[in-house]
């Protein structure tokens, strides 16, 4: 009997507090969500800035950026799309969220439309600046490593993707978007 009052008196105590623990928990929640989502949308926004000009296939290649590859879609659901390459911020070395290395386009009833884009860098040109064992990182995202051989033919990379233009249900970095389809190139 006293064991039972004991446990209903700690009970009735505790009763009050938790909403308010809850209530903590869920503003801690909300809190650490929205810093993550307010990383990315700044990164997000910096590259809409930097590409607004792309959005018409037309201003690319003047800039320097050429269509490679074809549309590139993949075991994964979804595509990439058609990626223009810079080939100068490839070799150079350095990763700037105001220059991507790729533009990528969705070719749609005879249209491009600006998805994305990617960052690239041969892995051999990083190390060169770079400890072996520091991989690059751009704006708080860690880039993919690719090795060589790849289906791209090229050495030994890293890259990231940014669904800058186009929502992706996966997560703006995922490679494969099964928002974008290959159907119309």
């Amino acid at each position: 009997m006293n064991i039972t009052r004991s446990v209903m008196f700690v009970v009735a105590l505790a009763s009050p507090m938790v909403p308010l623990l809850a209530s903590q928990n869920d503003i801690a929640a909300v809190q650490h969500s929205s810093h993550a989502t307010e990383a990315r949308s700044a990164f997000i926004e910096k590259v809409r800035k930097a590409t607004e000009l792309f959005r018409d296939v037309r201003n690319a290649s003047p800039a320097g950026y050429d269509p490679v590859l074809g549309c590139v879609s993949g075991p994964q659901e979804g595509a990439m799309g058609v990626h223009f390459l810079k080939g100068s911020l490839v070799m150079d070395g350095v990763l700037d969220a105001e220059q991507p290395e790729a533009l990528i386009y969705e070719f749609k009833g005879g249209v491009a439309r600006l998805v994305g884009v990617e960052y690239i860098v041969l892995a051999s040109v990083w190390h060169q600046t770079h400890a072996e064992q520091d991989p690059p990182v751009l704006e708080g995202q860690l880039l993919q490593f690719y090795d060589s051989p790849n289906r791209f033919g090229l050495p030994p990379f890293y890259e990231l993707h940014v669904w800058a233009w186009r929502d992706n249900p996966h997560g703006a970095f995922v490679d494969w978007n099964p928002r974008v389809s290959c159907e119309g190139h």
